[in-house]
């Protein structure tokens, strides 16, 4: 699908924080980083790890197998051993919840 869908309340993600779901199929992880929402695949992609389970460091999620860095903001892969970014995912926040739209690949 490419419509927006609604994942939760606003609330229910500490700001800093993370919380892993499924939408529309796709695991994600949905970060609260300094007032703003952001949405990644939850799949580091040096070798597949549960992004959600890493350490969430500023603007940075750690990948828990082999401690590649990603954006939070944009996916983008920062450290070795990732070497390719992450797919973002639209997010929109509409009184009081938190949607989100996955990007078909």
């Amino acid at each position: 699908m490419s419509e927006f869908v609604k994942v939760c309340a606003v609330s229910e993600i500490p700001d800093p924080g993370k919380m892993t779901t499924e939408v529309d199929e796709t695991m994600v992880v949905l970060f609260h980083l300094e007032g703003q929402f952001y949405c990644l695949d939850d799949v580091c992609t040096h070798d597949g790890g549960p992004l959600g389970e890493g350490e969430l460091d500023g603007a940075q999620i750690a990948c828990p197998r082999h401690g590649a860095r990603f954006c939070v903001r944009s996916g983008e892969a920062l450290t070795m051993p990732a070497t390719q970014a992450t797919v973002s995912h639209e997010v929109k926040v509409d009184d009081g919840q938190l949607y989100v739209k996955i990007k078909l690949t």
